[in-house]
């Protein structure tokens, strides 16, 4: 059952389960917290407090905010680890919400005392011309812009599978419904645009200022960069020394906690229990 906080601007909703040391679940844009269905039990049979949150604009959060950067939903899982009043907390974020994790980290660690970023967009992007000669990032970024540009559920649903390559979850015709229903309703696309067309630079300006232990996990074949691991590692680079370590996930796209969710928590338990639990 959905609880939710009051920030300004509107409403964060959140589903919390089990008990122990607080781990928070961030998704992605154009998504919502049952991106982490997999995710959940399996964290919480292993002795974790799991809150999986919906991001403004998304799932049950509401749907109309003044703006959707990682900033903004840096301070909105922040006032979620408040509310819950459970922290610190290990923060997990995918894609956008990689970005977000690490501003919080670096503007709250007496809050937020470990980050999971997953398939993160944490780095000012720089694009060659020479990328669109591979033909996965090329077909990628095409549907993902195409999706931003026109609002288009259907190019996202597109985005969706290449961006999730080889086997699928079990569930799938019912995940792309579930996502294709929610960005129906009034405001989810717009603010899934806004979220598209917002740059990591604040993010990428907070990395050397992270001081928590970061895991970050890439999948080898996610078409969102020509080549997974060297954009993980050169995150982990701007990173203070010793804070972070990479982990790549063979086979998996952009979603890998989704499409692989037992490897992905499998080195998600590793590191809350070597760098975090210790």
């Amino acid at each position: 059952m959905a609880e939710f906080v009051s920030v300004p601007g509107g409403t964060i909703a959140y589903e919390a389960a089990g008990e122990g040391p607080l781990v928070v679940l961030a998704h992605g844009m154009g998504d919502s917290s049952t991106a982490y269905r997999f995710v959940v039990p399996r964290l919480v049979a292993a002795g974790y407090r799991v809150v999986a949150v919906d991001l403004r604009g998304c799932g049950r959060s509401s749907a109309q905010w003044p703006s959707y950067s990682r900033t903004d939903i840096a301070g909105d899982l922040l006032a979620v680890i408040r509310h819950v009043d459970s922290g610190p907390a290990v923060l997990v974020g995918h894609s956008i919400s990689g970005g977000a994790a690490t501003i919080a980290a670096a503007q709250d660690p007496g809050l937020v005392r470990g980050v999971i970023e997953l398939g993160p967009f944490t780095r000012a992007q720089s694009i060659k011309l020479g990328d669109f000669r591979s033909k996965s990032y090329r077909k990628g970024a095409f549907r993902l812009l195409g999706a931003s540009l026109f609002g288009s559920v259907g190019l996202w649903s597109r985005y969706l599978d290449h961006a999730y390559p080889g086997r699928k979850p079990a569930d799938w015709t019912d995940r792309l419904a579930g996502i294709e229903a929610m960005l129906g309703e009034p405001g989810r696309m717009r603010a899934m645009q806004k979220m598209g067309q917002s740059a990591p630079t604040d993010a990428g300006a907070q990395l050397g200022n992270v001081r928590c232990p970061a895991l970050i996990v890439q999948g080898s074949l996610d078409p969102d960069w020509v080549d997974p691991r060297a954009e993980g590692e050169a995150i982990v680079a701007a990173m203070p020394a010793g804070v972070a370590e990479l982990a790549v996930i063979e086979g998996a796209g952009h979603y890998p906690h989704d499409q692989y969710p037992e490897e992905t928590v499998s080195l998600m338990l590793a590191f809350l229990e070597a760098r975090v639990r210790a």
